[in-house]
């Protein structure tokens, strides 16, 4: 089983990016979900956690996601795992568009150590997570399943769903994607990458999109 710790508490990058810190409740395994800039409140609690930092998760690779990836998992001796189509954004400032925000701290292009492929498992501890690819928002887009939880980063946010008019997204790829998601067997937490938290019951009843799909 998973703890997820302090859901609502890590706003990180000036446009309220979502990190999640998870711990597996059997083992102490941890892993940070989209740390898209520093976060002092997050540092100190990895500190706290008895075994450290396992995992750097990604579900895209858009700058204010990965601002700190690298950092954090250099800290820690972290792996970042993320998609396989992921791996090419974290090298690109203009896949990841950060070369449009000269504000934003500058990221030093790095790789993925793990890349999924659509359908792929690992495990944190004892919980087994399941990646399942969900482009739209962008070609990397890709969405994490454990437990009850959906990690669905910008692909699904509460009632509503990820732009489509930045480099790689694509309008027919979100609608595909958000059906699939519609689709999937019985009710789940959505953690979207910004926003609210909701359930995947929620949205297909107050999904616009989800309910035309």
């Amino acid at each position: 089983m998973i703890k997820i710790t302090a859901i609502s508490l890590y706003y990180v990058t000036m446009i309220m990016t979502n990190c999640y810190l998870i711990t597996d409740k059997d083992t102490g395994e941890s892993a940070v979900v989209d740390p898209g800039g520093k976060s002092s409140e997050l540092i100190n609690d990895i500190y706290k956690l008895e075994k450290g930092l396992k995992y750097v998760i990604l579900t895209h690779g858009h700058y204010d996601h990965i601002g700190y990836a690298r950092q954090l998992a250099e800290m820690y001796g972290a792996k970042i795992i993320c998609g396989e189509k992921t791996d090419e954004f974290l090298s690109d400032k203009r896949l990841n568009h950060s070369a449009y925000h000269p504000d934003f701290p500058e990221i030093t292009p790095f790789k993925g150590d793990i890349l999924l492929k659509d359908g792929d498992t690992f495990k944190l501890g004892n919980t087994e997570f399941k990646y399942i690819s969900t482009p739209g928002h962008t070609k990397d887009s890709g969405c994490y399943i454990f437990d009850d939880n959906l990690i669905s980063g910008d692909t699904l946010f509460c009632e509503s769903y990820g732009r489509t008019d930045l480099p790689t997204g694509n309008d027919e790829q979100m609608v595909s994607s958000i059906r699939r998601l519609k689709n999937l067997s019985g009710n789940y937490n959505v953690l979207p990458g910004h926003g609210m938290i909701s359930d995947l019951d929620h949205e297909r009843k107050y999904n616009l999109l989800m309910r035309r799909v």
